[in-house]
């Protein structure tokens, strides 16, 4: 079972898509090149202050503006684990699965979740712990097929393994 743990980076409401990966750095599509900047017009100094496995809290409309893929490509590609927040963008929630992003729309843990708290989420059951203060919080649980899609590394290496399973059982 996949279990996301981190430090929790908190964020307002309607963080847009320039706010997450800003367009003059959209000369490239390199995971790697975007990571260097993430959430930087948000947070200058973000990408120095985090770790692998940190997690991301939203507040309200988390992702809005441009639809933009690079926005979830670049979370990934800086290490963060997931997102939770009060609520997304519906473009960014689409775009965050098909990158093979794990996000969660919860407003109880959003909103009381502080910076800094270590956070432990399961996406087989949509539990998330605050570690630091013991509170627990209920997210709608990752269904299987999109573990699957996250487990992959996003939708388009998801169809390309699924073809290739196809291709061997028609052999």
């Amino acid at each position: 079972m996949i279990m996301f743990k981190g430090k929790a980076w908190k964020f307002g409401n309607d963080i847009n898509t320039d706010e997450i990966i800003p367009a003059r750095y959209l000369n490239s599509s390199d995971p790697a090149e975007l990571a260097k900047h993430c959430m930087e017009d948000a947070d200058p100094d973000f990408i120095r202050k985090i770790s692998k496995g940190d997690i991301i809290i939203g507040g309200k409309n988390f992702g809005c503006g441009s639809s933009r893929e690079h926005a979830p490509i670049s979370i990934k590609a800086a290490g963060i684990s997931c997102i939770i927040a009060v609520s997304f963008a519906r473009i960014f929630f689409r775009n965050a699965f098909n990158m093979g992003l794990p996000i969660f729309n919860c407003p109880e843990a959003a909103e009381n979740i502080k910076e800094g708290d270590e956070i432990q989420v399961s996406p087989e059951t949509g539990l998330i712990k605050d570690l630091t203060t013991g509170k627990e919080y209920e997210a709608n649980p990752i269904p299987e097929f999109m573990r699957n899609l996250i487990k992959s590394g996003g939708l388009m290496k998801y169809v390309t393994a699924q073809s290739e399973k196809k291709s061997e059982r028609n052999k």
